[in-house]
């Protein structure tokens, strides 16, 4: 039985030649990813109108959320026993798969069957990306590398509605789904060379489908309820989101270190802020533009301005965190990055005051993007760090799920308070909306101090 050597310690950088290939790469599978996922928010109106499937609206978006829950589990146990090319290439094929027949649906069930199949190819090689940087890359290149993946994440948000916009408007709506496997093949292809140093691993002897699996099948249940049941009305959406919750909550913790809820020092507490980043920063992030158009009277375009100072000041931080010979602890900087997120969140949340200028509020949510900027890397290289070779798949993946059932729990629970309130007071409503994730962002402070190694 053969093991994978240890990472290189050459001097190179990311993108010297030993590595260059293969960080194109994945650099170029996370972007794909992340713009797919952008793109299709922009298109779907139009898909469910043109394929007669309003109803099915919801679970288009559900669906992949929660098949992606579930191949997280599976990515991570599946790296953890036999390496991580393999899932990283079923879940390319699965993505890719999962485009084709979304793009080629002739009817919206189709379609929502295709976005399933992509979630979880999704779900899939994001995992296995991760563990290919914990076995291929040293630990002194693990921060560049995922300041890249940070950016190949921003980069869409700045282009991708706008790219998909254009498409859907001038072209044909499939084409959101059918061009991206045209540049996905060649970036997979690509990344060969660079896997194949890395294609001898101890095999470990383990189940692929076991009961973490299991746990994950019911998180995913309760991850889509939440999901769907936030966008139905009245007792049905009370219902639906009862019972999400009641399964994230029940199954949810089962796939996480333990400790992790009571901010155990370590490795806990960096999956339980990955979930608070997460939850905090992307849960006032959906009503920000909201606020701005309706109650600010800002153009669309111009509340879009908002987050695209956001990405780029995230884009900026994730850059800075990449640099060698930093001057502070990982845990200062995590800190330092939710005072960040919970100063930016307050400073936005205030031009709900008419007497606010609204410049006030796109500087406080540039603030917002420094501290995610700052934090998402340095978890990522944390998690890699306290993990032993044959735990960086069930690691990385607890990572991931803690982003996913936070962020999920966090716009179900926003987003029925919001609807709830907004009839009776507008600015009840926005304050709970932007008070729910400013709380997370608080409890984040401590819990930063908290992942340094005991």
């Amino acid at each position: 039985m053969t093991t994978l050597a240890e990472p290189t310690t050459e001097t190179g950088g990311v993108l010297s030649p030993q590595y260059r290939a293969l960080t194109i790469g994945m650099v170029a599978l996370i972007t794909l990813v992340a713009f797919e996922s952008l793109a299709v928010a922009t298109a779907m109106p139009t898909v469910a109108q043109s394929l007669d499937g309003l109803s099915l609206y919801a679970l288009a978006f559900g669906g992949p959320l929660a098949s992606g829950v579930v191949a997280m589990v599976v990515s991570g146990t599946w790296s953890d026993l036999k390496g991580p090319t393999r899932p990283l290439w079923h879940g390319t094929a699965w993505f890719l798969a999962g485009l084709l027949i979304a793009g080629l649906a002739p009817s919206m069930a189709v379609l929502v069957a295709g976005r399933i199949i992509q979630g979880f190819g999704s779900g899939l090689l994001t995992v296995a990306l991760y563990v290919v940087v914990g076995q291929l890359y040293p630990a002194r290149l693990r921060p560049r590398i995922f300041a890249a993946f940070a950016t190949g994440w921003v980069v869409p948000s700045l282009v991708g509605p706008a790219i998909a916009g254009l498409i859907v408007e001038h072209t044909n709506w499939r084409l959101v789904f059918l061009a991206v496997p045209v540049i996905a093949v060649p970036a997979a292809l690509v990344m060969r060379p660079g896997l194949a140093r890395g294609s001898a691993y101890d095999v470990r002897p383990g189940r692929l489908w076991d009961k973490r699996a299991l746990w994950a099948v019911a998180a995913a249940v309760g991850v889509g309820l939440l999901h769907y049941g936030g966008q139905q009305r009245g007792a049905v959406q009370l219902v639906l989101l009862a019972i999400g919750l009641a399964g994230v909550v029940a199954f949810g913790p089962r796939l996480l270190p333990s400790g992790t809820f009571a901010f155990g020092r370590g490795l806990p507490s960096v999956i339980a802020l990955r979930g608070l980043v997460a939850a905090a920063g992307f849960g006032a992030e959906v009503f920000l533009p909201l606020m701005l158009t309706r109650e600010r009277g800002l153009s669309p375009s111009l509340a879009g301005l908002v987050l695209t100072v956001s990405a780029l000041s995230w884009t900026a931080a994730s850059w800075y965190r990449g640099r060698p010979k930093q001057p502070f602890s990982h845990a200062v900087f995590l800190q330092a990055g939710m005072v960040a997120i919970l100063l930016g969140i307050v400073t936005a949340a205030l031009t709900l005051n008419p007497n606010v200028p609204v410049v006030v509020g796109i500087v406080g949510w540039g603030l917002t993007g420094l501290g995610m900027g700052t934090v998402f890397p340095t978890l990522s290289v944390l998690v890699l760090e306290y993990s032993e070779r044959d735990e960086q798949g069930a690691n990385s993946s607890a990572l991931q799920l803690s982003d996913s059932l936070s962020t999920a729990t966090i716009l179900a629970i926003g987003g029925s308070l919001f609807a709830a309130l907004e009839p009776h007071s507008a600015v009840t409503a926005y304050l709970v909306a932007f008070g729910l994730p400013a709380l997370l962002a608080l409890l984040g402070v401590p819990a930063g101090r908290r992942t340094a190694n005991p």
